[in-house]
């Protein structure tokens, strides 16, 4: 699940860490699954997934720091 800045800016902040937290248990669920082969079975889920955590994140800081200018 791609999730891009405009859709991230358009949600709500308890939307945003709803959706933070779920991508947090599915990464963890799909880092513990890897196994004794040491590779997981899709490699570019974990990355799509951790850049969505990321951009998530950024949103939020966006809006701390523009919060923090206007006061």
């Amino acid at each position: 699940m791609v999730l891009h800045p405009k859709e991230i800016r358009k949600m709500s902040v308890d939307e945003r860490m709803k959706q933070l937290s779920e991508l947090r248990a599915e990464l963890l669920r799909i880092q513990g699954s890897i196994g004794m082969a040491g590779t997981p079975e899709n490699p570019g889920k974990i990355r799509s997934i951790r850049k969505s955590i990321a951009r998530i994140l950024t949103v939020n800081r966006e809006e701390e720091l523009s919060q923090e200018r206007s006061s």
